[in-house]
């Protein structure tokens, strides 16, 4: 029986404000789990989706949420805000560690 996946040390922090996320980019290490906390900072309603990732979540105005994923493989893996896909997108890269 194998050792379960470790998690990243620290939660990724996001912010979706005027339809965009702050940062739209972040690194984990692979074979990792980790968690993503993210702050809906618009005056609507946001759809926090990523195929690549396997999570769709709802985030109403004023709250946060938090998704968690992994372990992933190395690559890259999009996420998105399901109602306003055209502003709000962003990017996980997934390192192997030397």
């Amino acid at each position: 029986m194998s050792a379960p996946p470790a998690w990243a040390q620290d939660p990724v922090h996001l912010v979706v404000k005027d339809h965009h996320f702050s940062p739209d980019h972040f690194t984990v290490p692979a074979g990792t789990r980790f968690l993503i906390m993210l702050d809906n900072q618009d005056d609507t309603t946001d759809e926090f989706e990523s195929y690549d990732l396997k999570f769709e979540k709802i985030v109403v105005p004023g709250s946060t949420i938090t998704v968690h994923a992994g372990p992933l493989h190395p690559g890259t893996y999009k996420f998105f805000d399901d109602y306003h896909p055209d502003q709000a997108t962003g990017t996980v890269t997934v390192t192997q560690e030397p």
